[in-house]
């Protein structure tokens, strides 16, 4: 069963930054594309950030939220670097892998990169999302 754990959240300092890691477990992260979601206290999920499987990165909206998503297969792991002191980037954080098999709208790394709408929520292609506690980030 795939799995994904968040790790990495904290205090943002003024002028700092954090990392957010997602790791896997017991499978190949690199076979997946893999989406960052951000839930703000009493707002729903919203996706923030994906990157394809080799390596492209995409964002929801611009990059004044200063994030950054990265990946390192031989890692198994997905980044998300912030260094924002907006408080709009507050929240809990989880990860998620496009499982979705196909071509177009069914190509995790097509949706990734041609159609936000579908991932904008989490609710479409997207599973094994992640168990471990979320992460908090505050500024």
């Amino acid at each position: 069963q795939l799995q994904l754990v968040e790790s990495g959240g904290g205090l943002a300092q003024p002028g700092g930054s954090l990392t957010l890691s997602c790791t896997a477990s017991g499978f190949n992260l690199g076979n997946y594309a893999i989406g960052w979601f951000r839930q703000a206290s009493g707002k729903e999920r919203e996706g923030v950030a994906c990157i394809t499987r080799r390596g492209t990165p995409n964002y929801m909206y611009s990059t004044e939220d200063r994030l950054t998503i990265s990946r390192d297969n031989a890692d198994n792991a997905v980044y998300l670097r912030m260094s924002s002191r907006r408080a709009e980037v507050t929240g809990d954080y989880f990860c998620a892998a496009f499982v979705i098999r196909g071509a177009g709208d069914r190509d995790g790394d097509y949706v990734c990169l041609e159609n936000k709408g579908l991932w904008k929520f989490g609710t479409y292609g997207l599973d094994s999302w992640g168990k471990g506690p979320p992460v908090t980030v505050a500024s």
